[in-house]
């Protein structure tokens, strides 16, 4: 009975049948006399795993981090900004109510921004000041509003979109304090109360140029605050800059009567902006500047989207590359059972018999490779931060520098469809790279290699 024939009787007969199987499997298994066909199958498996892996790290902590920066960054602002300097409070209060009724609109704050120089007996540092509500960074900035103690984190594990995003590390909100009777005091961010090196209940100055208007110009305005409270936002470029002042106050201090800056309007889905920022256009008219909050970040979320798309070309490349090692194994392979394929085919297996052994062949070093790679990237992303934590001890450097990324964490955001795409790919490209050496080992003739062995 023929080798084809015996194939054909197999349950498992097919496309790539037990026959088929069995004999891919035998040529892969390491031989003494061809160690050499296993070890290259085994450096062109380890390939396609690493590259995988790679593949599926870097684009899950590209995820992580846009991720991450945009939900810190929608979690201390708004979603949509309306401008409102300039025109007069009753223009600003009308455009509100109708804002306000809006089906998608969650929430809409009045906001007063300015800048300063925030200063302290050992010096001081530029600030961003923002006059807000107490009501409004209950409902919007903070997870927690009592004080967590130095080092404790935030009670809640990453933020998703919109999330309130902040903590406090000493005092809290309890302490910012509204109203004709109250006594006025600021909020600043850790990094900001660390390089000025003052904690909650001490005082902190304020200068700014937007003072009261004199018959000499603009005079500066100098006023002390006490600390109410120290936030951790996570975010190095809010920790280090943000001060926070009641609406009321920041409105005396800047000088802006009964006027505001802005309107921050935060909506049901952040993502999805379109019809509601043509429906606040449509009701303040030409009057008002409305933008969103990509907009104010257009540069850092279109960088992130290129270099996410570009990472994805080359590291795919990479996985392409790797693939062709399959190329070197199956040379070899080929090259030592030459006299089996001389065999089998004058047994009767015919040439799609060969060409199936040796596609499988390398398909499975493909296959071994990119599920290995999938699960070690997979693994290797859900214990990102214990691993952050272990190099950082070994190297006693900081692998994360907070004050370059913004973030005080390594982020890994795994996307599966991406995983699945990922080692999908592989998997095509091994069974790419195999196919010219299984046609060539297929189209070998029994007569020609018989007769020189």
């Amino acid at each position: 009975m023929s080798v084809e024939a015996s194939a054909a009787r197999t349950p498992l007969a097919g496309a790539f049948g037990g026959f088929e199987r069995q004999m891919a499997w035998r040529y892969l298994r390491a031989r003494r006399k061809q160690g050499g066909v296993a070890l290259i199958a085994s450096i062109a498996f380890l390939a396609v795993m690493a590259s995988v892996a790679v593949l599926v790290i870097v684009m899950s902590v590209m995820n992580g981090f846009r991720s991450e920066f945009i939900a810190r960054v929608l979690g201390v602002g708004g979603h949509v900004f309306v401008t409102t300097a300039g025109f007069s409070p009753s223009e600003a209060s009308a455009a509100r109510d109708q804002i306000a009724l809006l089906p998608d609109v969650v929430s809409i704050a009045p906001l007063i921004e300015g800048q300063a120089f925030a200063t302290v007996r050992q010096g001081g540092t530029g600030a961003l000041v923002r006059g807000v509500r107490r009501e409004d960074l209950e409902r919007a900035a903070f997870r927690a509003v009592d004080e967590r103690g130095p080092g404790v984190a935030c009670p809640l594990p990453a933020p998703t979109a919109g999330d309130a995003v902040g903590c406090f590390t000493e005092g809290g909100l309890y302490r910012f304090e509204e109203g004709a009777e109250a006594i006025p005091r600021v909020m600043i961010g850790y990094r900001l109360a660390q390089s000025l090196g003052v904690r909650a209940g001490e005082q902190v100055t304020l200068l700014t140029a937007q003072g009261a208007t004199t018959a000499f110009g603009v005079a500066p305005r100098r006023k002390s605050y006490e600390i109410a409270g120290v936030f951790d936002f996570g975010h190095a470029l809010y920790d280090q800059s943000l001060v926070y002042l009641p609406l009321d106050e920041a409105k005396l201090y800047f000088n802006r009567g009964d006027s505001i800056d802005n309107f921050e309007i935060r909506v049901r889905d952040p993502d999805d902006l379109t019809l509601v920022k043509r429906q606040i256009a449509e009701i303040v008219g030409g009057s008002f500047l409305v933008l969103d909050w990509r907009d104010q970040n257009d540069t850092i979320v279109n960088a992130l989207a290129v270099e996410r798309m570009v990472m994805r070309l080359i590291l795919m490349l990479v996985v392409s590359i790797a693939a062709l090692n399959i190329v070197s194994a199956l040379v070899m392979l080929v090259r030592n059972k030459s006299r089996d394929i001389a065999i089998m085919r004058s047994m009767g297996a015919e040439r799609g018999t060969i060409l199936r052994i040796f596609m499988l062949a390398g398909a499975a070093i493909g296959v071994g490779g990119a599920l290995a790679g999938a699960i070690l990237g997979v693994v290797f992303c859900l214990n990102i931060g214990p691993i952050q934590d272990f190099v950082a001890r070994v190297t006693g450097a900081d692998v994360f520098n907070s004050e370059v990324y913004f973030l005080s964490r390594l982020p890994a955001k795994i996307e599966y469809w991406e995983v699945a795409l990922v080692s999908g790919w592989s998997m095509f490209m091994a069974f790419l790279a195999s196919l010219p050496q299984a046609w060539r080992a297929a189209r070998l003739d029994p007569v020609e290699v018989l007769r020189f062995d």
